[in-house]
């Protein structure tokens, strides 16, 4: 009995007055009716009593008690007393209560704190706390932070009773290009009675409405870009194996699940061995997605289709039967479903430009990646022996081997380099996708329109064809969907071929053979 006594004094001398918040103002805040409560709220918070703060948090965790008609607060891991109960917190009340401590955070001395404050009371623009954002507006030093708090406090001044304070807010937020400001304006613009006030809104729905408009056509553009970087970098392979070897390889989208599979594998490797170095996989996983296709894309030219140049029909059943055994393989090996490959911390996130405008890492990256690629493969082919070789054997096959070229290890190195591209494509849409064993079904006849379009043999036309598409494929889509976009193009390139056989940028010469 002593010692239930002892807890007992101690659980009552553990009850502490409302942390310093004035007793009436918080046996408001915690008991009555809903909107007294709330209204009780905003005047504390319009006060900027450093107390609320405390208070809040402790109604939240449940330790604030009514007892003789009183708020108290108990301290953390006491009793409450017997006779006291504790307040009802419906889902209005801890809304409020959120809103309310965001508010007050954003007096903190935190910049992240009062950035995420500010991310929470972004559609919260309440005029009852105008007097709360002014004060934090007079002290934010942050440039970025008082350009938002500018936005919500002419946002709170757009629910004034004032109708010249209406007015001049939605002047103030004229300059914004935030979607959420439009729409605020909108609602507002709906029950606004005064001529002058609705005017100025109407004017800042159209001028938001218009710098919007030019941040959506900015994103389709990048969109379509991006697209066309990676339709390039597929393409670049197959520009290799079927515009200069003459191969229709069926298998090319094999060989970047290859590359994107060699890419799982070296993830997978850092997160065992070398879980600290992560953010460094990629640079690995980059020369090893190119070796293992171009290894693969090796094999598969010395064991069949060295047999078959000169009969495309052929070549084309038998790489089709080889893209069949690789998925198979790959099933076998890895599973049937898709494996995640995780974005390096570089990649991960965006560029924002504008609220509706942000730029993928990841996309910037296989944008510029497809670029240095093309560089390489340019210079490659026109800078060095290889390049030399391959365009020699390409032209004249047996004048190349008049002159001592070994046309079958050219073929070879070829095979393997277009298949190699292939698998750094693989592993730049690792980076934005799913890697599974149906990968490169998803882009083969892509890639087969972007080389044909362009010109068979010309790197300039696949560059041209492959972002020219992407551009046009995004602005389809956002027309008529993705499925009628896809068909549209069908009928495009038909048309195309039927006008210019060759492809739009074909080889010039006085003889086609």
């Amino acid at each position: 009995m002593t010692l239930i006594r002892w807890l007992l004094c101690l659980g009552l001398l553990a009850v502490l007055p409302a942390r310093a918040l004035p007793p009436e103002l918080a046996t408001r805040i915690a008991s009555g009716e809903g909107d007294d409560r709330v209204a009780a709220l905003q005047q504390a918070l319009a006060a900027g009593d450093a107390s609320l703060g405390p208070f809040l948090r402790a109604m939240q965790d449940g330790r604030v008690r009514l007892q003789g008609g009183r708020a108290i607060v108990i301290a953390e891991g006491a009793f409450a007393p017997a006779d006291s109960e504790e307040p009802m917190l419906n889902n209005r009340m801890r809304r409020e209560i959120e809103s309310a401590l965001a508010g007050l955070d954003l007096l903190s001395s935190d910049r992240d704190v009062r950035a995420k404050a500010l991310a929470t009371l972004r559609d919260d623009a309440d005029v009852a706390k105008l007097p709360l954002f002014e004060k934090a507006l007079a002290a934010e030093s942050d440039a970025g932070l008082r350009t938002q708090l500018n936005a919500l406090v002419a946002g709170a001044k757009l629910s004034s009773t004032d109708a010249t304070q209406r007015r001049i807010a939605a002047t103030e937020l004229a300059g914004s290009a935030d979607p959420a400001t439009r729409a605020l304006l909108l609602e507002k613009l709906a029950a606004e009675s005064d001529p002058a006030a609705k005017s100025a809104m109407q004017k800042a729905v159209a001028d938001i409405g218009d710098r919007l408009a030019w941040g959506e056509r900015a994103q389709l553009l990048f969109s379509g870009l991006s697209l066309g970087s990676v339709l390039l970098l597929v393409a670049l392979g197959l520009a290799v194996t079927y515009g200069l070897m003459g191969v229709i390889n069926m298998a090319h989208g094999e060989l970047l699940m290859v590359g994107a599979y060699a890419t799982y594998s070296v993830q997978q490797a850092f997160r065992a061995w070398a879980p600290g170095a992560f953010d460094y996989y990629l640079w690995v996983a980059l020369p090893a997605s190119f070796l293992a296709a171009a290894l693969v894309g090796a094999a598969m030219e010395r064991s069949v289709i060295r047999w078959l140049y000169g009969r495309p029909l052929e070549t084309l059943l038998a790489t089709w039967g080889i893209s069949l055994v690789l998925m198979q393989a790959v099933r076998s090996l890895f599973g049937a479903q898709n494996v995640a490959v995780e974005n390096p911390a570089w990649l991960s996130g965006g560029w924002a430009l504008l609220p509706n405008l942000t730029l993928p890492y990841n996309r910037l990256a296989i944008l510029v990646f497809a670029a240095l690629v093309l560089l390489g493969m340019g210079l490659l082919l026109s800078r060095t022996r290889l390049g030399l070789m391959v365009r020699g054997v390409t032209q004249n096959r047996r004048m190349a081997a008049c002159v001592g070229v070994n046309t079958a290890r050219v073929d070879t190195l070829a095979f393997a380099l277009g298949s190699g591209i292939a698998g750094l494509s693989g592993c730049a849409l690792s980076q934005i996708g799913n890697v599974g064993p149906d990968l490169g079904q998803s882009y083969i006849v892509d890639a087969f329109m972007v080389v044909v379009l362009g010109g068979v043999g010309q790197l300039a036309g696949t560059v041209y064809a492959g972002l020219g598409l992407g551009v046009l494929s995004k602005l389809l889509e956002g027309w008529q969907g993705a499925v009628l976009a896809k068909i549209a193009l069908l009928m495009l390139l038909v048309l195309v071929i039927q006008k210019k056989p060759q492809g739009l940028f074909a080889l010039k010469g006085r003889a086609v053979e």
